[in-house]
């Protein structure tokens, strides 16, 4: 019975700490524009694709083929 105590008291802690977390970023404004970081990644991938075709000019990782 004792651990089923401690049990439900690390659960309503836990529980507590995300709400307290939660309140935390949307008191800070880290909510405000959640879309912006998806275009973010798709840029920065963008990117990675562009270099590396710069890197291999004819499109075989230069290797040429006779």
């Amino acid at each position: 019975m004792e651990l089923t105590w401690v049990a439900i008291g690390a659960s309503l802690a836990m529980g507590l700490a995300a709400v307290c977390i939660f309140i935390f970023a949307v008191k800070k404004d880290y909510f405000r524009n959640i879309e912006d970081t998806k275009y973010q990644v798709f840029w920065s991938d963008l990117e990675d694709l562009v270099d590396s075709s710069k890197e291999k000019p004819n499109g075989r990782g230069g290797k040429e083929s006779r």
